[in-house]
């Protein structure tokens, strides 16, 4: 007679829902024009940080160093191929949390890139998409946990 004992091993209702870190609003033109004036341009690093940051901890699936992305505008801004390669993977780091929250996705990775050379226009772009992901989480504060669709 064959012994039948309960099996300890998760089933599918035993998955936990993906979840994450809610995103700070920020205003574009503020991220864009007036705060890096303000700054002499400061701004605009520690900005590229904390979205690199703040989009780890929004899907943990992403693999993003946001000290390396920063790393690579200080260090290698002279090369200008790697900060290009550097937006182009934050566009596509974006569309990514788009489709995290269940969005249809709006980010184009070549856009990230190439407004970069239209006065800088890359931000205020990568900002605009970026609000859309936290307006999918209408009333959760920054650093809240919210359920990720997808």
């Amino acid at each position: 007679m064959a012994d039948t004992q309960p099996t300890t091993e998760p089933g599918p209702s035993a998955v936990a829902p993906l979840s994450g870190l809610a995103m700070k609003r920020r205003g574009p033109v503020a991220v864009w024009l007036g705060l890096p004036i303000i700054t002499l341009g400061i701004y605009q690093l520690v900005w590229y940080y904390k979205i690199h940051k703040e989009l780890n901890e929004y899907d943990r699936r992403q693999n993003l160093s946001p000290a390396g992305s920063l790393l690579v505008l200080l260090f290698l801004s002279w090369t200008l191929i790697a900060p290009l390669v550097s937006f182009h993977n934050t566009g596509k780091a974006i569309a990514d949390a788009q489709r995290a929250a269940g969005l249809p996705v709006t980010c184009s990775p070549a856009a990230s890139t190439w407004l970069a050379f239209a006065f800088g226009l890359n931000v205020w772009y990568m900002q605009r998409e970026l609000n859309r992901v936290v307006e999918a989480h209408p009333g959760a504060a920054p650093g809240t946990q919210v359920p990720l669709a997808a």
